[in-house]
């Protein structure tokens, strides 16, 4: 399976506190946390056996969603939507992320929606209506 060098996923009506305590779990840092570094910007780092994760959480990235970055490929999570799987339904939150590496002439509002109860599937993005 191939593994993105960096993964982002949008998560909606995000709560800091409750994305690190996913993050301390699902990475194995009980000491990571997420400090605020700007208005509705935070940031932290996780040190894995994998190595050091930069994560960079943007509040309102985009209508209702926070953006969650990962800035190494050293996370447990190979791509995107795996992430996006585990955050909705640890969170129990919609998430999104891209359909895969994008690539010159894909559609840049197409995009793979994860629902709390498994649902999943691709959605244009803002047109959604959601």
């Amino acid at each position: 399976m191939e593994r993105f060098p960096d993964i982002e996923i949008y998560l909606a009506d995000a709560d800091a506190e409750a994305i690190t305590a996913w993050l301390q779990d699902a990475l194995g840092d009980s000491e990571l946390a997420l400090k605020r570094t700007g208005k509705g910007l935070w940031r932290g780092r996780a040190i894995t056996s994998s190595g050091a994760i930069g994560i960079m959480l943007v509040e309102r990235a985009a209508d209702r969603f926070a953006s969650l970055w990962f800035d190494c490929d050293a996370t447990p999570w190979p791509r995107d939507t795996d992430c996006a799987r585990e955050a909705a339904a640890t969170l129990a939150c919609e998430a999104r992320c891209s359909l895969g590496g994008w690539q010159p002439g894909d559609d840049p509002d197409r995009f793979w929606q994860v629902l709390p109860d498994g649902r999943e599937g691709t959605i244009d993005w803002p047109d959604s209506g959601q």
